[in-house]
């Protein structure tokens, strides 16, 4: 089947997705400008979080184990996590 990690990057994909696409939606809605024109832009906005995710999870799902971590990771931290 699966390895963790893919599992991983496929589960850290769907929640990116998932946040991605609310920025995007709200962004749209929001902005008088944009909400005109929300037919188009919001499957724009689907697409372009489909399309970005996967990427951002590869950078994202490898940190989400805790072997990737030394204990200098540790004190030092992460860009990712803070």
């Amino acid at each position: 089947m699966f390895t963790p990690e893919t599992w991983f990057t496929i589960v850290c994909s769907m929640m990116i997705h998932a946040v991605i696409f609310g920025v995007g939606a709200i962004l749209v809605l929001s902005i008088p400008a944009l909400a005109g024109h929300a037919k188009i832009l919001l499957p724009l906005v689907v697409v372009a979080a489909f399309a970005v995710a996967p990427f951002s999870a590869l950078a994202v799902a490898p940190r989400m184990r805790l072997r990737s971590w030394g204990r200098r990771d540790w004190k030092r931290g992460a860009v990712i996590s803070g």
